[in-house]
């Protein structure tokens, strides 16, 4: 697998850089209009779009079916690319937090408590939004697939505020924000699992040509 990661890294490098540089400009432009911490709902997010890049680029290159010659089971393959996908998420995290660590010296609003919930929010989001789009990307063709990742961003949005309102009908969210959104983020891994399963049974399933 690791070997299959480092040829995607290289393959999405300059985008790589492109939105780590533009999530720390970003930063620093939503301190003058917002609360710099939720920088942390959005990063995660947006650094994941090297994944697509990656998948689109293999298919574009034939690498999926020269690779079926290889010692690489399909398995791995859909492995390795959710793999890349949580990588990136927790590096958009990490990037988010330069400005709001710059920010907190200065600041009296950013607090270890509002930077864990934006970005319990942030990875919820990012893992219920993989969670849709990944199968589609085997699933569908590019075109469809580009067009299913940009929707599941919306659709991560409505999955969590559906399991906001329905927490609150057992816990008030608004006195228990954190246990809430830490029910919310142990639903994307469940939900970011179970992705990933019926990723490697569409992927085993399909034709390579």
């Amino acid at each position: 697998m690791k070997g299959v990661l480092l040829k995607d890294l290289y393959i999405a490098k300059s985008n790589i850089l492109v939105t780590v540089v533009s999530l720390i400009v970003l930063g620093f432009g939503l301190s003058f209009l917002l609360e710099t911490s939720a920088l942390l709902v959005l990063a995660p997010v947006a650094s994941t779009t090297a994944v697509f890049i990656s998948i689109t680029s293999d298919a574009g290159s034939k690498w999926n079916k020269n690779v079926i010659a290889m010692p690489v089971s399909r398995r791995t393959i859909i492995a390795e690319k959710y793999s890349f996908y949580l990588l990136l998420a927790l590096a958009g995290l990490l990037t988010a937090l330069i400005p709001c660590g710059l920010f907190s010296l200065f600041e009296t609003d950013i607090t270890l408590q509002s930077l864990w919930l934006y970005g319990t929010i942030g990875i919820s989001a990012t893992l219920f939004a993989g969670g849709i789009s990944l199968p589609c990307a085997y699933l569908f063709d590019p075109e469809k697939s580009q067009i299913v990742f940009m929707m599941s961003f919306m659709a991560s949005t409505g999955m969590i505020v559906a399991l906001v309102l329905l927490i609150n009908l057992f816990l008030p969210v608004k006195h228990h924000m954190l246990l809430a959104f830490h029910i919310v983020l142990a639903a994307a891994v469940l939900c970011f699992t179970a992705s990933y399963q019926a990723a490697v049974r569409i992927y085993q399933k399909q034709d390579i040509i």
